[in-house]
């Protein structure tokens, strides 16, 4: 099953790719240029969409794989563009719902899902130059897959992305790359966390 998952993330990764050359060629003359381009090769983009599609069916099982898909097609769009597509965002609840549907966890599941998404609400009301609204509604995603594993795996998730954005953010400040101003794509992080918390917990 691991096998046939990977491989299926190799051919999601491809079509990811040509999803984010979508949007990146749909970007108006007054968004920022993005972020940064894949290369067609090496294949980061599949091997990526291929290792994380693997090992959430292994260590999480097959209702979180539409989750890990989405969220590696969500990554990717928003560095290369830092757009958080509601055509993707949106969809993706009732598809990660129902995929969570087996799990019979899904009431928790629901219940972190609207908790994390007040939470990021709460953080953007505040700080609306920080964060996106994009971001607020990636978070009920994050809050929905993380919840249905447990109320620790979410509570860890919720944090992670923040640590991890944060961290690059003072990466950028010590290599000179950046200033404390410096504005990047928060999604992957958010996501990266996540799913470090999923394969990690199991």
């Amino acid at each position: 099953m691991v096998a046939l998952m990977a491989l299926a993330g190799l051919v999601c990764g491809h079509r990811i790719r040509a999803l984010a050359d979508v949007y990146e060629r749909a970007l108006t003359p007054g968004h920022p240029p993005a972020f940064v381009r894949t290369p067609p090769w090496p294949p980061a983009v599949e091997l990526a969409a291929a290792a994380v599609t693997a090992l959430t069916a292994w260590r999480m099982g097959l209702p979180y794989v539409p989750f890990a898909v989405i969220g590696v097609a969500l990554a990717v769009v928003d560095w290369r563009t830092t757009i958080l597509p509601d055509a993707i965002t949106l969809p993706a609840y009732p598809i990660t719902a129902l995929a969570l549907w087996p799990t019979g966890e899904l009431p928790r599941a629901l219940a972190g899902g609207a908790a994390l998404a007040a939470l990021y609400g709460l953080l953007w009301f505040a700080r609306p130059e920080a964060m996106g609204l994009g971001d607020v509604k990636l978070a009920g995603l994050i809050g929905l897959a993380a919840a249905s594993a447990g109320w620790q795996q979410w509570v860890v998730a919720a944090f992670a992305g923040q640590v991890l954005g944060a961290l690059h953010g003072l990466a950028l400040l010590a290599t000179g790359r950046g200033t404390r101003h410096t504005q990047f794509p928060f999604g992957p992080f958010m996501l990266m966390g996540a799913f470090a918390v999923l394969c990690l917990t199991g």
